[in-house]
């Protein structure tokens, strides 16, 4: 098991200060696990960011190429018809290629919330299934699953390199 070094340790950074409405403090909240998760993935080495770390084959790369499926299909519409298949980078995409993708959807789903300013309200994009959720549950589930998958992605960057933090 890798042991970390001092370089190899990030500052961990508190929770974020917030606005004090329940918008600006969910936004405030995604952004922060958004922006925890994408450092945790950008610099990781190759091969062993696309090695599986765990039985169930998840690997860190995969860990953010699935969330932007998430954050697409729930904040942009997309249709999502496979969803096993998010876990898995295509071979020729790079960490910076995944870590890039990622972050432009960031930005173009933070477009999107720009525009909402009602939580109740459903998010404003097509639904291919069904209709839109409202923006609390979309923020609150986004925030959900990007904490569940920074966790992972915390243990399995600490077994590729001893890195540390958020």
């Amino acid at each position: 098991m890798p042991t970390a070094s001092r370089r190899n340790r990030r500052g961990d950074t508190p929770p974020p200060r917030t606005g004090s409405t329940e918008f600006e403090t969910l936004r405030g909240f995604l952004d922060y696990l958004r922006a925890s998760i994408a450092a945790k993935v950008e610099g990781a080495p190759e091969p062993q960011v696309r090695t599986a770390g765990v039985p169930s084959g998840t690997n860190l790369l995969g860990l953010l190429h699935h969330l932007t499926f998430v954050e697409r299909a729930t904040f942009l519409g997309d249709d999502v018809t496979d969803w096993p298949g998010t876990f898995r980078a295509a071979p020729e995409d790079g960490v910076a290629d995944v870590v890039a993708r990622y972050r432009e959807t960031v930005e173009r789903a933070n477009d999107v919330l720009d525009g909402c300013t009602d939580l109740g309200t459903p998010v404003p994009r097509p639904r291919p299934n069904g209709p839109a959720p409202s923006v609390r549950w979309a923020l609150t589930h986004m925030i959900e699953e990007t904490g569940r998958h920074a966790g992972h992605a915390d243990i399995l960057r600490e077994l590729i390199d001893g890195s540390t933090g958020r």
